[in-house]
């Protein structure tokens, strides 16, 4: 893949932006209190333990590297960014991290192998800039999700900007937020396309609508909760039918209040929601929602009612809007060759309906962008006009950006901008754009290297003509917590050890038709394990095989179904599940990026702190 973007040359370091934002009094005192526990911590007077959930808390996690390394993560609420925090974020790559920063799956940005002794600096600067890592890791209310073509969307039935950022306001510092029994993650998507994946989270909100007596359409929301990813996935379930506007904060509420009432603190592995499903039931999990929810107007927290920032923001849908479940989006065959400028539009450009929008995809190869390309794009940010012309920009879960509030004659201005910046590769939606989780590079879990493999897949592909091929998605993590949300792609893998000749190896289980959409949800089925140095010819076959034989605008998991499904589909690849002997591939026994033998090693989970 770094053959196909080679990225810019590193620029001199980035200058700290203007300060924008006056911290307000929680922020103020969240960093002099991260201060003092910090020196305490060092100065050997608090307990370790204490330490982790209170840093986990503010958006600090450790890293393999051990020592004083931590991973910052920065809570990027919906994904919407302005251009003074993309300055931010090219500051805090080069003055505290390491030159870049990555994007999530869930539209957080992270910075690795920052001094611990540095991080109350660093949430310093992000708080002038108005942002924050506050409960962006930890048994808190995490990042709130939401669809990155919220606002631009040619299906949406609502704008879900507003909501989501009412309940990323809601949530922060709520005294019921804190100390769950175990992290609770809340996804908004505007139409049952679902692009913000709300069918596996604690909560899922999809804006539909349903018909008044008068023959007009309300529009609402439908709630789903009690979904997940991790090794044991579930679907999300529906509350009810239909959730009105002036009610949605209070469900949402309600559930998490359910959660904290019920949850199990005893056991972590069995404490997210979706356990809490499995004890009660279902039936019995909606009847003490429900009835939390009718109860809620005694406590003081009770958000009823449309929030301000919906009335003054506005939630009026850019699409159609007037189809709860949307058939038919269009998908991208295979590009064509030809001119780089045409075939970035027919892949990266998106149009609206109703308010004319126009939104354009900057690839990120593996979510990675540099601290010149951020200021890249802040540049971009505002020759176009900045938020007062309409334009806004969001980081995606598929660890892209999109430029939004586009008119049809910027297209070329923005062309060109990403061109420079190594960000024009016509690669949203297609085969090439694979999301893999930081793996082993510096996850205390991972047991392999899935970044590298990502970069192996997506080099294959190129190489074999098929990286231009549209209507799949390939995701990786490296172990099966599923940070790489392998079990919704269409292609997925996670990593796992393997044994040959008595030798330790990488390895991967490959699953086959992961899907979500239309408020359903599949996860992928395994099809076969093989070696990690197989996976990119396992892609390969596999995807050479859909694009040969599937339909006019076939998605992949249709064809799936048509040729037989996962298992079949494996099969025929078995012949890749062989190991040769450590002297006649010692690769093999060498994970991507790695100089010596393959070891397994796993640290402590802060994930389950």
């Amino acid at each position: 893949m770094t053959d196909v973007l080679p990225r810019p040359l590193a620029a001199a370091k980035a200058p700290k932006p203007p300060a924008t934002v006056v911290p307000d009094g929680a922020t103020a005192a969240d960093l002099e209190k991260f201060r003092a526990m910090v020196a305490r911590y060092l100065a050997g007077d608090l307990d370790e333990d204490v330490f982790r959930v209170f840093r986990l808390n503010n958006g600090v996690y450790g890293q393999r590297q051990q020592g004083h390394n931590q991973m910052l993560r920065c809570k990027v609420p919906y994904g919407s960014l302005l251009p003074e925090q993309l300055e931010m974020f090219a500051y805090v790559a080069d003055h505290y991290s390491r030159g870049w920063g990555h994007i999530t799956t869930r539209q957080n940005v992270q910075f690795h192998f920052v001094q611990l002794e540095r991080i109350a600096d660093a949430l310093s600067d992000l708080a002038t800039v108005g942002l924050t890592t506050r409960e962006a890791c930890g048994d808190t209310v995490r990042n709130v999700t939401g669809c990155h073509l919220a606002g631009a969307c040619p299906y949406e039935v609502l704008d879900i900007s507003p909501w989501a950022e009412a309940a990323f306001r809601h949530f922060l510092h709520s005294p019921i937020a804190q100390r769950l029994p175990r992290k609770f993650k809340i996804n908004f998507s505007g139409c049952a396309t679902d692009c913000g994946q709300a069918m596996f989270n604690d909560v899922g909100v999809i804006a539909v609508s349903r018909p008044r007596d008068d023959g007009t359409l309300e529009a609402g929301f439908r709630v789903f909760f009690a979904g997940g990813l991790g090794a044991n996935p579930h679907a999300a379930q529906a509350l009810e039918d239909f959730t009105p506007r002036e009610e949605l904060l209070p469900t949402i509420e309600a559930i998490l209040r359910v959660f904290d009432h019920n949850g199990n603190r005893y056991n972590k592995l069995r404490a997210r929601m979706k356990w809490l499903q499995d004890k009660l039931g279902l039936d019995e999990l909606r009847r003490q929602i429900v009835k939390e929810r009718r109860l809620l107007p005694a406590s003081a927290s009770w958000p009823g009612g449309i929030p301000d920032v919906v009335h003054e923001r506005g939630d009026a849908p850019a699409g159609v809007g007037t189809d709860p479940t949307p058939v038919g989006v269009p998908v991208t065959l295979r590009l064509g060759p030809g001119d780089p400028r045409r075939r970035w539009e027919e892949a990266n450009v998106v149009r609206g309906a109703a308010k004319g929008t126009v939104s354009a995809v900057a690839y990120c190869p593996l979510g990675d962008v540099t601290s010149a390309q951020f200021i890249g794009l802040a540049n971009l940010f505002r020759a176009l006009g900045g938020p007062d012309a309409g334009v806004s920009l969001r980081v995606t879960n598929r660890q892209n950006i999109v430029v939004r509030g586009l008119r049809e004659d910027q297209l070329d201005t923005v062309y060109a901008a990403l061109e420079a910046l190594g960000m024009s590769a016509p690669g949203a939606e297609l085969a090439r754009d694979v999301v893999a989780c930081p793996g082993a590079d510096t996850c205390n879990l991972a047991v392999t290297q899935s970044r590298g493999l990502a970069d192996d897949i997506g080099q294959a592909l190129e190489e074999a003509g098929l990286a231009d091929v549209g209507g799949l998605r390939i995701n990786i993590s490296g172990c099966t917590n599923s940070c790489g949300q392998h079990h919704i792609s269409d292609i997925g893998f996670y990593g796992a050890e393997r044994r040959a000749h008595g030798q330790a190896a990488p390895g991967y289980q490959m699953l086959l038709g992961g899907r979500v959409g239309q408020t359903e949800i599949e996860f992928g089925a395994k099809a076969l394990r093989l070696p990690a140095k197989r996976a990119g010819e396992a892609t390969v076959r596999v995807v050479g095989r859909f694009a040969a034989e599937r339909q006019a605008g076939e998605r992949f998991g249709d064809w799936l179904d048509r040729v037989g499904g996962a298992a079949a589909v494996g099969a025929e690849l078995k012949d890749l599940d062989v190991w040769p002997t450590p002297d006649e591939r010692p690769d093999f026994y060498t994970d991507f990026g790695e100089t010596g033998p393959y070891v397994a090693e796993t640290g402590e989970s802060e994930c389950a702190t």
